[in-house]
């Protein structure tokens, strides 16, 4: 069975939300800016590491993760060990394992950076990622991000409308046009753009995906467990740190 199939496998067992075999084959043409392919070093996944890898009796590279070569560039400032999270508002698995993420980011040193990235493969998946850039460029990122997953998951609002999504924003305290300006901007397009581009340079297929540092990707089925996975985490930040 080749790497892929078991790695899709692992996925399944755990739970994960499925993209495109291919992570750009759906993607809205109007989120790519002009020449983007050009700019973008297309990765692939691999199980082996020429230079060595972070293994433990825990966790084992080809197994529990898997590296992107080349290593992508990251948007932290270099003393940082970036850690990115490629999620869905209208994944259950996303859903459940965000609590875990919540706390894990609560005991993180300054030198640990946590990013989240929206997945952006269809219309749906774009219209959640630029409710998540909106709430984002109006300072109510932190504040909106477990409500938006509550309102899907737990009050069945699937938020698949601007419309929906402007009455949401509404129950905390933004008016429609602060909201429909903000929604339509050019910043928040250029955010989607930049999502864009990162789904493609980590070969993103299914969500959650963890990525550390540009260099490895996870996710709770390769890993085992939510709990494995916050644990392998911290594993590739601690090898990460040691290595600068």
């Amino acid at each position: 069975m080749s790497l892929k199939n078991l790695w899709l496998l692992a996925a399944l067992a755990l739970g994960a939300c499925g993209g495109t075999a291919d992570p750009a084959a759906e993607t809205d043409a109007g989120l790519e800016p002009s020449g983007a392919n050009d700019a973008v070093v297309e990765p692939e996944l691999v199980a082996s590491d020429p230079a060595g890898s972070p293994t433990t009796g825990r966790f084992e590279l080809g197994t529990h993760y898997l590296r992107l070569s080349p290593t992508q560039p990251t948007s932290s400032s270099p003393d940082q060990v970036e850690v990115t999270e490629v999620f869905w508002y209208g994944c259950p698995h996303c859903f459940n394992f965000d609590p875990y993420l919540e706390r894990w980011q609560e005991t993180q040193p300054g030198y640990v950076n946590f990013v989240r990235v929206p997945a952006v493969w269809n219309p749906l998946l774009q219209l959640h990622a630029r409710a998540f850039y909106t709430a984002e460029a109006l300072g109510k990122g932190a504040e909106m991000h477990s409500d938006l997953f509550r309102e899907i998951h737990e009050r069945g609002n699937m938020l698949d409308t601007a419309a929906k999504l402007q009455e949401f924003f509404g129950r905390f305290g933004v008016d429609a046009s602060t909201f429909t300006t903000t929604f339509e901007s050019f910043a928040v397009q250029e955010k989607l753009q930049r999502a864009d581009e990162l789904n493609r340079r980590y070969r993103i297929q299914s969500v959650p995906t963890i990525i550390v540092n540009g260099k490895y990707t996870t996710d709770g089925g390769q890993a085992g467990s939510y709990d494995d996975l916050i644990a392998l985490i911290d594993e590739l930040v601690a090898t990460e740190r040691a290595g600068r």
